[in-house]
This record gives C-alpha cells, sequence and structure tokens, in this order.
C-alpha cells in the first residue's frame, strides 16, 4: 500500500494499455476500468501492480462503487487518467441523436462521474493529478463529427472548469488533445497505405501524459496537443 496509485479508464490494446504499463514502470500501482472482463484479465497476467475493474463509466453509482473498491484494494487513486472514449460519426442530418447523447455519456458524463468520485481523497492529500484525452474535435466541429465533436468540446470546457477549481487546491488537471490517428489494428486495416511515422504511437502518447502528470506546480500545463511530425494542422 505504499505506491501511489493511477486510476485508468477505458483500457483497451491501444493508448489505455501503454498508459498503464507507463505508470507501472514509473512506480505506480494501476488500476484498469473497461467493460472488457477479458481483456483486463489479460493485462493483469502481462503488467506489474495491475488490476482490472469491470466497470461502465457512463453509470455513476458503478464508477463510485469501482472507485470505492480501489480505494480498499489499492488505496485512494492520486492520478486519474480518463482515457474512455465514444465515437460515433455522421452529420447532423444522419447521426442517430441517441449516438451524440451516448457520445456525451462516456466522454464528458464519464469524466465528470470519476472526477467527483476521486477529487474528495486529493483534495484532502493537497495533491493530485486528473487527466483527460482529447482530440481535435473539442476544437472544431467537421461535417461528418456531428455525433462526436460536441461531446469532446464539452469534456474539454469540463476539465478547464475542473482545473480552476482544483489547482489552488494542489491538483492539476490537464487535457492532451491528441491530433492524429493512434496505431491501433484496425486503424492500420482501415489505412493500410500509409507509412508508419502518420500514425501516433500509443507508447508515445503514454509517455506524454506520464510527464504532464509529474511536472512541477510551478510550470503546470492544462492544453497539451501532440501530433507526429508530418501532420498538417
Amino acid at each position: 500500500m505504499n505506491q501511489p496509485v493511477c486510476l485508468i479508464s477505458g483500457v483497451g490494446p491501444g493508448t489505455g494499455a501503454a498508459l498503464t504499463r507507463r505508470f507501472a514502470e514509473g512506480g505506480y500501482r494501476t488500476a484498469m476500468l473497461a467493460r472488457n472482463a477479458s481483456r483486463l484479465a489479460e493485462l493483469e497476467r502481462t503488467i506489474t501492480g495491475a488490476k482490472g475493474y469491470v466497470c461502465d463509466v457512463t453509470d455513476e453509482r458503478a464508477v463510485n462503487a469501482t472507485v470505492a473498491a480501489i480505494g480498499q484494494d489499492m488505496g485512494a487513486p492520486s492520478i486519474l487518467i480518463h482515457n474512455a472514449v465514444g465515437g460515433t460519426f455522421g452529420s447532423f442530418m444522419d447521426i442517430d441523436p441517441a449516438d451524440l447523447q451516448r457520445n456525451f455519456d462516456i466522454n464528458t458524463m464519464g469524466l465528470l462521474y470519476l472526477a467527483r468520485a476521486c477529487a474528495p481523497a486529493m483534495i484532502k492529500a493537497g495533491s493530485g493529478v486528473i487527466l483527460a484525452s482529447g482530440n481535435t474535435s473539442a476544437l472544431r466541429g467537421k461535417p461528418d463529427f456531428a455525433a462526436f465533436a460536441p461531446t469532446k468540446a464539452a469534456q474539454r470546457i469540463l476539465a478547464e472548469s475542473m482545473a480552476r477549481t482544483l489547482g489552488p487546491q494542489g491538483i492539476h488537471v490537464a487535457y492532451v488533445l491528441i491530433d492524429a490517428v493512434i496505431d491501433l489494428a484496425w486503424t492500420r486495416k482501415m489505412l493500410p497505405d500509409k507509412p508508419d511515422d502518420y500514425f501516433i504511437q500509443p507508447a508515445a502518447i503514454a509517455d506524454t501524459a506520464y510527464q504532464i502528470a509529474h511536472q512541477d506546480r510551478c510550470a503546470w500545463s492544462f492544453n497539451v496537443e501532440v501530433r507526429p511530425f508530418g501532420e498538417v494542422w
């Protein structure tokens, strides 16, 4: 119980797993949240100090119960990373409105529920870190992103509001904006002609997140953008 605890939501085979490995390498016990129990069990076997918790971040009661269980099993998280993401695409005339609501529940309400569950212990300790993984949809509404961009914009603004509230209490809140296609099996299949350096590597995202989580409090970042060197922006 002497090691610090990092809670990571949306742990899958890409960025979530990379974040788990990076913080485990940095000396943290990692609490992994996902809806897929078998995926969590596999990562538990391969990452030292990692423990999986099946949790739907859109369910406030489930989030509260899970964070309480993590506190009993591992200790209160000193770092929270909201990496779970809901993404459905199409123009505003084509989308199912229920998809926008679902994305909002995962991206924005999930951040709210997790932060509200974890922040009290951080406030009591006078320190802590809350990171949200975002992307350029938080800054612009492209034609086929009508069900996604509004939810990421709301997520970023929520994080900024949290940062202004929690920063003076010693808790660092930051938004990591990923302007890139993440290197995953399904993105490679979707873009088979793209070279390796077109993609951003999950391990590189995780390295950046780790650095942000350990910034000196005299030089905290909020908006942090990461993109491949060749990305047009």
